[in-house]
């Protein structure tokens, strides 16, 4: 989620969309996106839209405590059943991201989800997800979300190494994650992913595998691995710029990706985004694939960003801006923009090109289509799929897979 909201047209008060954007939305897969805003300390490299306080007030007066902060968001839920009308698609994927989703009460998260499904239904084996900090739940928490409909869950444990997680920021201790997979799989869980983060400064390639070992012993079947990126008004930012922790670079980054692809492959785990992995293809986060392969999803809460039939809308970021918005019956949209046909070609070979089964070439013009050939000739693109008409990333298009997306949409 964007430190800053990108620029666009006003959002309508109502947060009515443009009638072609429904055109045939029946057809299209529908999620949700619920954000929690709220964390018990900021790490010091994240830039997502939290907030540390327990209340935070709005205009007029309206608070956005963690207190009320559900029925808040149940509000933003019911104005989309509103918004979208007579579009009774069921509900394929419900996600609850933050921040720290679980810093709020089990019984919160179950009814955001109940509002979601009393005003839209789930679809059968809907994929109900939350994130969690690991020091934030226990077997009895665990138990009362797989009661309340959860059935994934994905823990944030960026590393195993105590000296690493001192760096970010982070406030569990090494063990705790691997402990919280137990403890998922014990209430039930059938699907439980470990987030893990490469590149931190002072991170060597024996904690990196340290902690990689670690995920995969812990059982999960589902493991993201990302590099670390430095944003700019971060903590951490602040300290390599002052020199107190050195800077990792696009070498380590690469190595660290190399080590992690083989690692998760002995494991068992196959990747089907370049930075994600899992052991089946039940065990995929289809959440995510939705947002991947540009299908509709509604994003509720505080900074969160949706999208639903080529139209992109973000909410205002504050949590009292937020709450104020929906006391007085408005959207709480910021602004939004409306896709061309030409801006929707080019997403979907940004985003489709980082899964394994790639992206049609159909899509390209005719620059792209030359690149794609030179991509192949060196090594970056699979020459099977390329006959049969696809582009799908080596591993060597893995690591530089944003190149080769600039030259295929040039």
């Amino acid at each position: 989620m964007p430190s800053v909201l990108p620029d666009g047209e006003p959002m309508p008060e109502t947060g009515a969309l443009p009638p072609p954007a429904l055109d045939g939305a029946a057809a299209r897969p529908l999620g949700f996106y619920l954000h929690v805003p709220y964390c018990a300390t900021r790490c010091g490299y994240c830039d997502f839209n939290t907030y540390t306080a327990t209340e935070l007030r709005g205009s007029g007066g309206v608070l956005a405590s963690r207190d009320n902060y559900a029925d808040t968001l149940i509000d933003e839920i019911r104005l989309a059943r509103k918004v979208l009308g007579d579009d009774l698609r069921p509900v394929r994927t419900v996600f609850v991201g933050g921040g720290t989703p679980t810093l709020l009460a089990a019984d919160d998260l179950v009814r955001m989800l109940n509002a979601v499904r009393d005003e839209f239904g789930l679809a059968d084996g809907a994929e109900v997800t939350t994130e969690a900090n690991p020091e934030s739940v226990d077997p009895e928490y665990l138990a009362a979300l797989r009661d309340g409909g959860f059935n994934r869950i994905s823990f944030g444990m960026q590393s195993a190494r105590q000296h690493v997680l001192k760096v970010l920021d982070r406030t569990h201790t090494p063990g705790r994650p691997e402990a919280c997979v137990a403890e998922a799989r014990a209430a039930g869980f059938e699907h439980v992913n470990l987030d893990l983060i490469y590149g931190t400064p002072g991170e060597s390639d024996d904690d990196w595998r340290a902690s990689l070992d670690a995920a995969v012993g812990a059982g999960p079947d589902h493991i993201s691995a990302y590099a670390l990126i430095v944003e700019e008004g971060t903590q951490l930012a602040r300290r390599i710029r002052r020199g107190e922790v050195p800077m990792t670079d696009d070498d380590e980054h690469a190595d660290r990706y190399l080590i992690a692809d083989e690692v998760l492959a002995k494991a068992g785990f196959s990747w089907y985004e370049v930075s994600n992995w899992a052991t089946t293809e039940a065990g995929r986060c289809l959440h995510n694939e939705l947002y991947w392969r540009g299908a509709d999803w509604w994003g509720a809460g505080p900074g969160a960003h949706s999208h639903v039939g080529g139209v992109r809308w973000w909410n205002v970021k504050h949590p009292g801006a937020y709450a104020a918005a929906l006391a007085e019956g408005r959207s709480p949209g910021a602004g939004r923009e409306i896709l061309t046909a030409e801006d929707r070609r080019v997403e979907r070979i940004l985003l489709e090109l980082r899964l394994s089964d790639g992206v049609p070439l159909s899509l390209l013009a005719t620059a792209g289509l030359a690149a794609a050939a030179r991509a192949v000739a060196d090594g970056l693109l699979e020459p099977g799929p390329y006959d049969q008409g696809r582009g799908v990333l080596t591993l060597r298009g893995r690591l530089l897979a944003d190149a080769v997306v600039r030259d295929l949409v040039d």
